[in-house]
């Protein structure tokens, strides 16, 4: 997947404020208010900025935490990064094409992966099969 080389000026005029505040300054949405926490249909997420395909609705479960959660990324779309902030330790997940902050995962996920990939809605658009 070749990367996008925008700088963040020209990311902050494509891109909505509370999109610039989440995928670029690594921002959060409130809990249980993102607008594909209860999306059920069949399709696939994609990056809000650079629309890469990132996460398969058929990975998709809630997990009650208030933000979309997937078991799984479409292999090789996201890469995962050490996250510090906020007084503890996190990992991070970004779009492996442009970089843009998603959300974060964590290992108390269902199976196959273990995984729960918590993510923002404002990362994401969707597209319906």
């Amino acid at each position: 997947m070749k990367k996008m080389p925008k700088t963040e000026q020209e990311w902050g005029v494509c891109l909505s404020p509370e999109q610039f505040a989440i995928l670029r300054k690594k921002g959060t949405e409130r809990p249980f208010t993102g607008k594909y926490l209860h999306n059920k249909q069949k399709g696939v997420y994609v990056c809000a900025a650079c629309g890469a395909e990132l996460f398969s609705s058929d990975t998709k479960y809630d997990s009650g935490t208030g933000w979309p959660s997937f078991f799984s990324p479409i292999k090789g779309n996201v890469i995962m990064k050490e996250d510090n902030g906020m007084l503890m330790l996190r990992t991070e997940v970004l779009c492996k094409k442009c970089g843009g902050h998603l959300g974060h995962v964590f290992d108390d996920g269902p199976k196959p992966s273990g995984k729960r990939f918590c993510i923002n809605s404002v990362s994401l658009k969707f597209k319906k099969k």
